[in-house]
């Protein structure tokens, strides 16, 4: 069966149920076709887009995928989500795990078929904005409305994910989580408060290329750096030449450029994996005898950091923790 839909068929299906709930008033089927029927015009990457106020069948991608997990929408797809599985609660990943997969990892990977076999009522892409060429919106609108909620800078997480999670209905689930993390945030920027707006911050972000000489430096606003900026910690400094998206918030120097980069550093954080272990593009760094002579190294202050990629309030409570428990030390100088 093709899964392009016929505008007549559609509208014979919307009279079907709103006849149906006008049929039977003793349970409540009135009602229930009333609230099916009930739409709104949302405002997404690709436009203004009319949605259900309450949709009951979702499929989400891309960065939608653990905000609204975390958010308890009604998904029945998704795409794969690799990067985010350690973040995850158990929870979460087991919710992660028997939703039917509807795309791979990258957007070109969606299967259209697969899709409308989930029959939703919503599809959210939170795919980056370049990227959606790479997918047939066209074709997905054959099948339900779509909303295209991407990243731009990487600090926007936490207005994406509110979007995500208002699109899907599911913003009762999401600010409850957003209260949480504001409030551990909130006893840690108190417990750090003598401490972290003091220093100038400098931090190696994990996508740096070993083979090409180049490392990332990471600005306030990137992904290793924006959870830390709410405990208070300050990272100096701005891209010299910035672009969009991340490449605002971050550069890719020359190893020759460390002293440069981070000689004004009073202490340095760097990312590392969700196990602790430290990425090649970081090792290469570490290892350099121009990161060795920075100010920050010989005094012993460096600080590894875990979970730097999350995007939900969910994932980022880990961070914070994790940050809590590398950053412990600065307390005791």
């Amino acid at each position: 069966m093709s899964i392009r839909r016929s505008s007549g068929l559609v509208g014979a299906l919307a009279l079907a149920l709103v006849l149906a709930g006008c049929g039977s008033s003793s349970d409540g089927g009135s009602d229930s076709a009333s609230e099916k029927s009930r739409t709104r015009v949302f405002t997404a990457d690709n436009g203004k887009i009319t949605i259900p106020v309450n949709p009951k069948r979702v499929v989400a991608t891309g960065y939608a995928v653990p905000a609204l997990i975390e958010a308890d929408a009604p998904l029945v797809g998704i795409s794969s989500w690799k990067r985010g599985e350690p973040m995850m609660t158990k929870e979460d990943l087991a919710t992660y795990n028997k939703l039917t997969k509807i795309a791979g990892e990258q957007a070109a990977e969606t299967n259209y078929e697969a899709v409308a076999e989930a029959e939703p009522d919503l599809i959210v892409i939170g795919v980056p904005a370049p990227v959606l060429g790479d997918i047939d919106i066209k074709r997905l609108e054959s099948i339900a409305p779509v909303v295209a909620i991407g990243p731009s800078l990487p600090s926007a997480w936490r207005d994406l994910s509110r979007k995500q999670a208002d699109a899907a209905g599911a913003i009762k689930q999401f600010d409850a989580q957003k209260k949480t993390y504001d409030t551990k945030a909130a006893e840690l920027a108190a417990k750090y408060k003598d401490v972290l707006p003091k220093l100038n911050l400098g931090h190696v972000g994990a996508y740096g290329d070993a083979a090409k000489g180049t490392f990332q430096r990471e600005f306030g606003g990137s992904w290793g750096t924006n959870i830390a900026q709410d405990l208070g910690a300050k990272y100096y400094g701005k891209v010299k030449k910035a672009g969009s998206g991340s490449s605002a918030v971050s550069e890719y120097p020359s190893i020759e450029e460390l002293p440069d980069a981070f000689r004004e550093a009073d202490a340095l954080t760097y990312s590392v994996d969700a196990d602790g272990s430290v990425p090649k593009s970081v090792q290469y760094v570490l290892d350099s005898k121009l990161w060795k002579n920075l100010p920050a190294v010989k005094a012993g202050k460096t600080y590894p950091l875990r979970y730097t990629e999350a995007a939900t309030y969910g994932e980022a409570l880990m961070t914070l923790d994790a940050i809590d428990k590398s950053l412990a030390p600065l307390l005791n100088r």
